[in-house]
């Protein structure tokens, strides 16, 4: 057992295709246990805004500070994390790209029969998932009205964010976590634990969707704790 920091500040980083507010549960979790969390929103148009907006967000903050990223946020986060005040990186069901590595190599080369996310580009080249279809992959666990309502609100994911690229990843060099949806259909299951391994995160798995972080907020939670508590496995 190792121990780091223990870290009191928490920053949330959501992921494509949605905003910042389905962290609401995790965040009401953590704020009665007295952490200070704050709620990234990033405009998801590029990696590198994302990763400034991040980093603004954590320059607000004094102390030690988990930074915390669901799917594509575990690329902001892998880029952002090596702000000074970053103790740990908790990965919910998250991508956690390599040096030069994007969302898009990522998801290049796909294991054979895994599910193919419903993504539906608009005119001007921003991304979308099929509104029809979104329930299905991204939030399987969650009540029909609540899937529907993120469907009805998504926010444009723009190819310079699946395309940029990470330029020194600090899961290299900081304690991470990640928290694996076994029930995923928008990230397969096995590429969540082929890339936790990569990063040595304590591992942690659980049935949820794509939507993990708003269907099991104790889980998530749980796991931001542990790491905010110093210690890895």
């Amino acid at each position: 057992m190792s121990t780091i920091p223990e870290a009191r500040n928490v920053v949330l980083v959501h992921g494509g295709f949605v905003d910042g507010s389905g962290w609401r549960g995790v965040y009401e979790l953590l704020r009665a246990d007295g952490y200070r969390v704050s709620v990234v929103q990033n405009p998801t148009l590029s990696l590198d805004g994302d990763v400034a907006t991040t980093k603004q967000a954590l320059d607000a903050l004094d102390g030690p500070t988990v930074l915390v990223g669901h799917s594509y946020g575990g690329a902001v986060i892998s880029e952002a994390g090596n702000h000074p005040n970053v103790t740990a990186l908790v990965y919910v069901a998250a991508f956690a790209p390599d040096k030069g590595e994007s969302v898009n190599t990522l998801i290049a080369d796909p294991p054979p029969g895994a599910p193919v996310p419903p993504i539906v580009p608009s005119n001007d080249g921003f991304l979308f998932l099929d509104r029809e279809k979104f329930a299905e992959s991204f939030a399987g666990d969650l009540p029909a009205d609540e899937a529907r309502f993120l469907a009805d609100s998504q926010v444009p994911w723009g190819p310079d964010a699946l395309g940029g690229t990470v330029a020194h990843p600090a899961w290299r060099t900081k304690p991470s976590f990640y928290l694996v949806a076994a029930d995923d259909r928008m990230i397969p299951p096995p590429a969540q634990r082929v890339m936790a391994e990569r990063a040595g995160a304590t591992v942690t798995e659980t049935g949820g969707s794509h939507a993990v972080y708003v269907s099991k907020p104790g889980e998530v939670a749980a796991l931001i704790k542990q790491a905010a508590q110093g210690a890895t496995a």
